[in-house]
């Protein structure tokens, strides 16, 4: 069963941070994330990881269960079996893509997530899932825009490009997918 959350700007809505705890169907101080900072390789995107790994520790994931993973190596489906989330952080979409193809994780992501894996995605890291990019990860058919001043409205997803609000997310359960805010 597949879980992700896409958001433009992460758990700045108490909605959204409520959305992943639910998602997680685990009291989040059991849970092991994944922290993935590799978009960010620019000063700007850098300046904001401590706000993602924040969006975490925020959410109740003690500090001792986020693994930092910059994509340098492959990791296998029963390693990311470990993990209960993998958080993308963003920066640029290109080269988080990239990574992710040339280490294999794409394909370690997509067995993880038919286990139950949480893919929470931020910026970049819900842009890789959407279908701007060739060889996107495929898990939402439309295009997606981010940090957008106004967003597509809640619920349902629009026919066409999507558009996120920082207060937005997408949430995919099992293939059903719908704008929270």
């Amino acid at each position: 069963m597949k879980k992700i959350l896409l958001t433009s700007a992460g758990f700045e809505n108490p909605n959204v941070q409520r959305c992943f705890l639910e998602l997680l169907g685990k009291p989040a101080n059991e849970a092991r994330a994944l922290f993935i900072p590799t978009a960010a390789i620019d000063e700007d995107a850098r300046a904001v990881l401590p706000k993602c790994r924040g969006d975490l520790l925020g959410a109740g994931v003690l500090p001792e269960h986020i693994t930092e993973f910059d994509l340098d190596r492959e990791m296998d489906a029963d390693e990311l079996a470990g993990y209960d989330a993998v958080y993308f952080c963003g920066g640029s979409t290109e080269h988080l893509l990239e990574r992710v193809k040339a280490v294999g994780f794409d394909r370690a992501l997509d067995a993880a997530l038919e286990r139950g894996l949480v893919y929470v995605g931020v910026s970049a890291g819900s842009i890789i899932s959407a279908r701007n990019l060739p060889g996107n990860l495929g898990y939402l058919p439309r295009e997606l825009l981010v940090h957008c001043e106004n967003g597509s409205p809640a619920g349902k997803l629009p026919e066409g490009t999507v558009y996120l609000t920082n207060a937005q997310a997408i949430k995919i359960l099992d293939g059903d997918a719908e704008i929270i805010e």
